[in-house]
């Protein structure tokens, strides 16, 4: 429920920002002396190691041993910019077939379901690249380097895999369909961009990926795909020398192609007026944009965007939410800089709801309202001139931008991943050179940027207007990236955490529990970091069947508001302390339970845990921040009205509801939220904080690099003593029996559909049956290597995403088996057989012998893999203290899943999974022919 901060950013883009480091550090070192035959060093800056193939494979190594994880990724200087005509959409279908296997891996998204191994590719304008995070074995990184060279060169890019993998992507791009935001990001940078391929998205056209041929395909990929235009980096823990030797003996036998890949010229000529666009399709939210075309991220004033896009976007901080948000003209708004190697833009936006209730334009149309937002956004962001930038606007970016990229550079995975696109803009070295950059800005570099760039003949997003005398831009140029690079100094590099073995055995031993004087229960397992990172998990319990009735929509609004700022601290001033202190908070609640996530590093923690205790025992409730969350709330609900996923859970929920009005469990309905969120008042909130808030039913858990006796004694301070009004008691959830429905709801002008199943278990997680069950869910529809996955995508091609999960409480013998998929509304009938069928056949065939072993080796990694995250970690110490439990249970379900038997499996299949007992509902435009 938190205010839309609507960032269309990818993840690989938000990594373009670093944290400011010391600028003290070692000159890079350049080496022609060969450490293993066939490698040169090229240099070592701030403890990342550049070397080079002979045939002109350059590799990155980012070595960690504080995490037994690592992480291989390999970029490719190639996206959708290198595309011709005919071409759109060919570096992202080949990301698809990439993964269809190659001829010493005939079978990869099997391979990487048997190792579990996260793993993903991503293509974007300048770049594709690909990844695989695994637990640290000498085993799986020789496995992982094998693959990626293997493929490199010897993929299967064939007709057969073409065929299948049309109807994916077109799923895909049918997804991207139904979201009016993405359509009118991708309408506007197209109008924005008359010539350059960045107008065009990465996905492609239609035509242009139903209608290519394999030959033109492969000789896309061999021209590119190639070692002289790839970057390979390893991540985390790993031994550097025998990694070295791994890489030379599988790419170095690669030989360097004689091919020549030609330099890229095109260029648009400056834009000489405002350009508009308007997009009109069924939905309730509406959306306003406008980009203005800027700089290379190589430009000196590359920066100054980077900074603009938080003064200008920032939620709750920049001016365009002061403007649109807190006025009521919108619901969040969002910005957007684009980090590419050619003249890219920075993008600005509102969504504003379609019954948006604007006290002083109660009579206004919808077209007058947006009108009106339109005016008021171009208006924030170009009258820099006349309401220029302050010290204290500068400050808040930069500290914006320092924590988010301080949580991004102390973990390796993130690090190894985020280099793809600076390797996309020309050297790996531009992060560094950005990070110094944003330090070094001043108010004027900043002002001058946006009085150069952010002008109305710069602009597209409204109707065009001829101008006698327009004032124009600078025309777009490139930079000379040697020449910018001569500036750059490196920093010192991260200081290196322990290598801390995370078995449930050992996290017990490390761990350190109790309770304070009041009840409230602790876990500390202290270790050393990189970057002195912490995690802290935090839990209240409240109320009970009888006192909470009528409170659910209360309950969670009541935490929605406790970081809209305190009697100390505005919301703004609240968001601006996180970031100072670079920290992340999530705050979460529903009708008895409140949890709140915490990370940041050592020497902040105990600042950040007063701020969130000042937001829990001191919030401020304030009106005009009430209003605000009532309104985006309004705005998301309405949203979600027209969308076909939330409708088929909300149908399906609806239906399955036992429990009668007002009672604590009972599913409330998105219409029925609609109501009582209109009726709601601030009171309401302010008695039921004061009324069931306590800490004498809580949990702590923190994880990670802080002193123990400090922190211990702050936690026993703040909430000792601290006790709730109202009385505590669980709330029961036993099981209750399936109602087998069938629906099939039409949602108009939606180009992707959803579908959801959903069978009821009596089975919690100490039940003998559950650790069968939790395998057989794996195998049916649970992993990307499933038997539902497999058939939908790989066999039919006919779903972009899909498969099953299971749930089990740890309080009540009560479960449920979900099955889901995204799929066109043509393919409906295809669909609900491949789904039944597959279900089917495993309850009467079972699983091979092999594909058991396979999948519980999966299972166990994955399982295992996720102990080595602390955030993760710390909310599972957090849970066992509430349970009453330990790791060693952790420990002793791992054992139960490695004894099973294929026959064992197949008893609870068909036990538990009787297709004929779904209750399934279909959501899409069925009527569309």
């Amino acid at each position: 429920m938190k205010p839309p901060r609507l960032t269309f950013l990818s993840l690989a883009l938000t990594f373009a920002f670093l944290p400011t480091i010391s600028p003290a550090a070692a000159k890079p070192q350049a080496s022609s002396q060969a450490v293993v035959a066939g490698i040169k060093l090229i240099r070592t800056v701030e403890g990342i190691q550049e070397y080079q193939l002979d045939n002109g494979l350059k590799v990155l190594l980012v070595p960690d041993a504080s995490k037994p994880v690592t992480t291989v990724n390999i970029t490719y200087r190639v996206g959708s910019k290198h595309e011709n005509y005919g071409e759109t959409g060919m570096a992202h279908l080949l990301e698809h077939l990439m993964f269809k296997g190659s001829k010493a891996h005939p079978r990869l998204w099997e391979e990487m379901s048997q190792r579990g191994v996260q793993f993903n590719g991503t293509t974007w304008l300048d770049r594709t690249n690909y990844y695989e995070t695994f637990a640290a074995k000498p085993e799986t990184l020789e496995w992982a380097i094998s693959m990626e060279a293997d493929r490199m060169v010897n993929s299967r890019i064939s007709g057969d895999d073409l065929k299948t993998e049309f109807s994916v992507v077109r799923n895909e791009m049918e997804k991207n369909e139904n979201s009016p935001s993405r359509v009118l990001i991708q309408r506007v940078l197209s109008a924005a961009y008359q010539w350059h391929n960045y107008g065009k998205d990465t996905i492609g056209a239609r035509t242009d990926v139903e209608n290519v041929s394999i030959p033109r395909l492969q000789d896309f990929w061999r021209k590119y795909y190639q070692p002289d235009n790839a970057v390979l980096v390893v991540a985390g823990s790993f031994d550097t020398a025998q990694t070295l030797k791994l890489i030379e003996k599988k790419f170095g036998v690669i030989p360097r192609p004689k091919r020549v890949i030609e330099a890229t010229y095109t260029l648009d000529s400056v834009q000489d007026g405002e350009r508009s666009v308007v997009v009109r399709r069924v939905g309730d939210s509406q959306f306003v944009a406008a980009t203005y075309h800027t700089v290379p991220a190589a430009h000196p004033d590359y920066a100054a965007f980077e900074a603009l896009q938080v003064i200008l976007g920032d939620t709750p901080n920049g001016r365009l939410y002061k403007s649109l948000v807190e006025s009521k003209l919108g619901t969040g708004v969002f910005s957007w800089s684009a980090n590419l190697e050619e003249p890219g833009f920075i993008m600005f936006g509102a969504e504003l709801r379609s019954e948006q209730n604007i006290v002083f334009a109660t009579e206004l149309k919808n077209d007058q309202t947006i009108a009106m937002a339109k005016k008021v956004l171009i208006n924030t962001v170009e009258d820099l001139a006349t309401n220029p930038i302050s010290d204290e606007e500068l400050s808040r970016a930069k500290a914006k931008i320092d924590s988010d990229m301080a949580k991004v550079f102390n973990s390796p995975e993130q690090l190894g991943v985020a280099l793809s696109d600076h390797i996309g803009n020309g050297d790996w070295r531009l992060l560094l050179l950005l990070r110094d950059r944003i330090k070094a800005l001043t108010k004027a570099d900043v002002q001058r940027v946006a009085q150069t760039w952010l002008k109305a003949s710069n602009r597209t997003i409204g109707e065009f207007i001829p101008e006698a005398d327009p004032q124009r831009a600078p025309k777009p140029a490139k930079v000379d990236l040697a020449a910018q690079l001569q500036q750059f100094k490196p920093g010192v590099a991260v200081a290196a955490g322990e290598s801390f073995v995370a078995t449930p055995e050992n996290i017990d031993k490390r761990t350190h529990s109790g309770q304070f004087a009041n009840g409230m229960k602790y876990a500390f397992l202290p270790k050393t970091t990189r970057g002195n990172t912490v995690s802290a998990s935090l839990s209240f319990n409240m109320g009970n069947e009888s006192n909470l009735k009528n409170k659910a929509m209360i309950a969670g609004l009541t935490a929605e508001m406790l970081d809209r700022g305190t009697k100390k601290l505005t919301s703004k001033q609240f968001s601006e302390q996180l970031d100072q202190l670079q920290a992340k908070l999530q705050i979460n609640g529903d009708v008895n339970h409140l949890s709140i996530y915490v990370e940041t590093i050592k020497d902040k923690l105990p600042k950040v845990l007063d701020l969130v205790n000042d937001a829990l025992r001191q919030p401020a409730f304030d009106e005009a921040e009430f209003a605000l969350l009532i309104n985006q709330e309004l705005a998301q609900l309405e949203s979600s009205r027209k969308e076909p996923q939330p409708i088929a859970s909300d149908l399906l929920s609806v239906h399955l509801n036992t429990w009668p009005v007002g009672d604590p469990r009972a599913y409330i309905s998105i219409e029925q939220r609609i109501l009582q969120l209109k009726a709601i008042k601030l009171a309401e909130l302010k008695s039921f904080w004061q009324e069931y808030y306590g800490a004498n039913h809580a949990e702590v858990a923190v994880v990670g690099d802080f002193d123990e006796a400090v922190i211990k004694a702050q936690l026993a301070e703040q909430y000792g003593n601290w006790q709730a009004k109202q009385d505590y008691a669980r709330l029961s959830k036993p099981f209750q029996g399936n109602k087998p429905l069938d629906i099939k709801q039409q949602t108009p002008d939606k180009a992707n559909a959803f579908f959801v199943g959903r069978l009821a278990l009596p089975v919690g997680d100490q039940h003998a049956d559950y650790p069968a069950l939790v395998l057989a869910n794996y195998l049916l529809g649970g992993s990307m290597n499933s038997r539902i996955l497999e058939r939908i995508r790989q066999k039919d091609g006919i779903s972009y995403g899909g498969g099953s999960r299971l749930q089990a409480s740890a309080t009540d013998e009560s479960g449920s088996f979900v099955t889901y998929a995204i799929y066109a509304p043509e393919n409906r009938a295809k669909l609900e057989t491949g789904m039944r069928e597959e279900i089917a056949k495993a309850r009467q065939e079972g699983f091979k012998a092999e594909e058991v072993k396979l999948g519980k080796e999966s299972f166990l990694q994955q399982v295992q893999l996720a102990r080595t995250q602390d955030g993760s970690l710390a909310g599972a110490l957090n849970s066992n203290l509430y349970l009453g439990r330990t790791m060693q249970f952790s420990a002793e379900f791992e054992a139960k899943i490695a004894a099973l038997t294929p026959e064992q499996v197949k008893a609870v299949m068909v036990k538990y999974l009787d297709p004929a007992q779904l209750s399934v509902v279909y959501v899409g435009d069925f009527a569309k022919k």
